[in-house]
């Protein structure tokens, strides 16, 4: 037992060596990080890149470029502003409804509405492809009042004359 207080070290690591060897540890006494996976392109630095936080306007307009949102979120932006597009009394009788494949499509109160719309077509499909680009908008569908069904029951003839135009 004389030798082994001559070898004893004062440190404890040759104890925690012996214990780390019986329970299969390795002994080489370094802590090994595990490595992170980088992808390409990333790397950190002091200049701005994609992971820093982003304002959430420019965020918005990167992702509606992306999935190419931007014209139809212009043309519903301006068809929110309908009575200035129109005039105030135009707008009290037409509501645009939908915009799809380039076309808007307008719903007027009564006939006499959808035809005076229909004469002014021309001139805001100008003004909106002025205002969002060439080919944003080609032409504007103008519908008639919504008017009840007259076809009711199994019973009634195809294609009958039912009530003409009575609603304006």
């Amino acid at each position: 037992m004389a030798t082994e207080s001559a070898e004893h070290d004062p440190t404890g690591l040759d104890l925690a060596r012996q214990v780390a060897a019986s329970i299969g540890a390795s002994s080489t006494g370094r802590r090994r990080r595990p490595k992170r996976k980088r992808t390409e392109g990333q790397v950190s630095g002091a200049h701005p890149d994609d992971r820093d936080p982003q304002l959430l306007g420019r965020a918005m307009d990167r992702l509606m470029d992306s999935k190419g949102w931007t014209a139809e979120v212009n043309v519903h932006t301006i068809l929110g502003r309908w009575q200035v597009l129109v005039g105030p009394m135009m707008a009290q009788h037409t509501t645009p409804e939908s915009y799809r494949d380039n076309v808007i499509t307008v719903r007027a109160t009564s006939t006499a509405w959808a035809t005076q719309l229909r004469g002014l077509a021309p001139r805001i499909v100008a003004s909106l492809n002025e205002q969002l680009g060439q080919g944003t908008v080609e032409r504007i569908t103008v519908l008639g009042p919504d008017v009840p069904s007259w076809n009711h029951g199994r019973r009634r003839v195809h294609g009958g004359r039912g009530p003409r135009d009575t609603y304006g």
